[in-house]
């Protein structure tokens, strides 16, 4: 251990380790950690968004610590694992002699660093990407039963952690074909897919919610060069900081000298290229593309040991990203030293103010998936999040939480009002006001599904009752909602249905009832999709049916 891990490097390592728990238990919630801590207060085996791994972590995470750090914990775990994982796959006899070079590098990756301690996704991403490309270096030389069990619940842990975690495989995969004809690597992938199976299955009973939401019902925009393409580029540069130069410099100008280094270039490069791709047709966020910072710090790091010049850029680089980081860090926790507002930032004041005006009833948020989970961590009562037709679906539209407030006195807390009973601000100034409901009845479940009918325009109406009580069609007003082709909701007109059973008066539980209508003439222009939606008790549409293309 000691000859594997120089003393310097477990020095720096406990440091950095230290580091980060402070930095987890002083530092608010991002709204994105409070999403997914309200995933693992219910551990399924998938959720509206994701995979099951970032729930899984907060849950045991949640079992050791409370607060912030209860949310934590397990990624400063994998983070120090992330570190001891990437030093294990440098084999250069050099890296003894230069071990702060290393943590210098590590740490100057912006997001590697900020998920050193925040709770997403990407946190397991990078863990299982760094082990996978370690057991993968190990399968090269000794394809054991052992390492092609472990590489094959690696991918599985990878396809748990997020699903574009599979062009870490594919990517792999291609940088060697011969694989196709090896027995270990293929008895791996079914390894992976046994382990994967009750995802699998999860999403089948759901419908393939998931997927069918981020491939087909994700809201887009028009192309824009400076927004898309241009930010893609931008992105590129923010993930490695003041390093970016000498990050792509090791990239290009490493030679792929074995299996293992053609492995981490064609990683790289494909994810690069995947997303250059991708960005001619949506915006690619930041964090889409950080699965290369693991085999680029693999890659640099080998560069620097071999090039003096490099090394003496890195380092000296490198520790004014450190000065920059650690400010960054503490600017996380303590707002006023910078000029700026970030989503750590005044959670629980917010929380705290609305919370007693509402007198601590549950609070329904109107359209925020953010807002109700970060309420309920930091008030400790029951929230939701009311989904409409301006809105897009996520967890609270498939789990049981609309029943947590069902026929309850609530808080119906929106930004889209300009007066309510109570008001309450928000860090940036926002101003948002709320309405006190005695009986709160939603049916958000209720599903739509639209088919032509035999005349033109004409179109039958399934409505589907998924609950476990009868619903009166009086309460029921239904509408369209017209998207543009990037699915952005732009008009919503109210419409007639027609009862094919005329003498039908609910929709009975577990049951369908029939309708027509006649599609409206929308005033918008280059209208590309409409959805039905279903209002109950006067309240804004839902998003009960698919979007549905509209041919000129």
């Amino acid at each position: 251990m000691a000859q594997k891990f120089p003393r310097l490097f477990l020095i720096l390592l406990a440091s950095l380790f230290i580091l980060n728990l402070l930095q987890s238990y002083f530092t608010e919630l991002i709204y994105d950690e409070a999403y997914y801590w309200y995933y693992a207060q219910e551990l399924d085996w998938g959720y509206f968004d994701h995979p099951p791994m970032v729930a899984f972590l907060i849950k045991l995470s949640s079992f050791l610590f409370s607060g912030e750090l209860g949310v934590r914990f397990m990624s400063c775990v994998l983070a120090a694992g992330t570190y001891l994982i990437l030093w294990s796959t440098i084999d250069n006899q050099k890296k003894n002699d230069y071990v702060i070079h290393f943590f210098v590098l590590v740490f100057s990756m912006t997001l590697m660093n900020a998920y050193g301690f925040l709770t997403l996704p990407d946190t397991p991403l990078l863990f299982f990407t760094a082990l996978f490309l370690w057991l993968y270096k190990r399968f090269l030389k000794d394809p054991s039963i052992i390492t092609t069990i472990a590489i094959g619940v690696t991918m599985s842990a990878l396809m748990y952690s997020k699903y574009h975690a599979f062009l870490v495989i594919f990517f792999v995969f291609l940088s060697n074909i011969k694989l196709l004809k090896n027995g270990r690597a293929w008895l791996a992938v079914l390894i992976a897919l046994a382990c994967y199976s009750p995802h699998l299955y999860w999403l089948y009973e759901n419908d393939f919610i998931s997927i069918k939401y981020h491939l087909y019902e994700r809201p887009n925009q028009a192309y824009s060069f400076s927004k898309f393409t241009l930010g893609y580029f931008v992105n590129l540069v923010a993930i490695f900081g003041l390093l970016f130069y000498w990050v792509y410099l090791a990239l290009i100008k490493t030679k792929a000298t074995d299996p293992f280094i053609k492995a981490l270039k064609y990683l790289s490069f494909g994810v690069i290229i995947f997303f250059f791709v991708s960005s001619f047709n949506r915006r690619v966020q930041t964090q889409w593309i950080i699965i290369v910072s693991i085999p680029m710090a693999i890659l640099t790091f080998n560069y620097l040991l071999e090039h003096s010049n490099v090394r003496k850029w890195v380092y000296r680089l490198g520790l004014v990203s450190l000065l920059v980081m650690l400010y960054a860090r503490a600017w996380l926790i303590h707002q006023p030293l910078l000029p700026l507002l970030f989503e750590t930032h005044g959670n629980k004041d917010w929380v705290s103010e609305l919370h007693t005006k509402s007198g601590g009833i549950p609070v329904v948020f109107e359209n925020s998936y953010r807002r109700a989970p970060m309420y309920e961590f930091y008030s400790g009562q029951h929230s939701f999040s009311l989904n409409n037709y301006m809105y897009r679906k996520n967890q609270y539209s498939i789990d049981n939480s609309e029943e947590r407030v069902r026929n309850k006195k609530i808080l119906y807390a929106t930004k889209y009002r300009s007066a309510g009973d109570i008001s309450y601000s928000h860090p940036d100034g926002s101003i948002f006001y709320g309405i006190f409901m005695d009986d709160f009845e939603s049916f958000r479940k209720l599903q739509g599904l639209v088919m032509e009918d035999s005349c033109s325009n004409c179109y039958r109406l399934e409505v589907y009752n998924p609950y476990d009580f009868d619903i009166a069609l009086n309460k029921l007003s239904f509408t369209v909602a017209f998207s543009n082709r990037y699915k952005q909701v732009k008009e919503m007109v109210p419409i007639t249905v027609e009862k094919v059973d005329a003498n039908m008066e609910k929709i009975v539980s577990q049951d369908t009832v029939s309708f027509r209508f006649v599609l409206p003439k929308p005033k918008m222009e280059n209208v590309g999709y409409f959805r039905v939606g279903i209002s109950e008790n006067q309240l804004l549409p839902g998003l009960n049916g698919q979007p549905i293309k509209i041919e000129q």
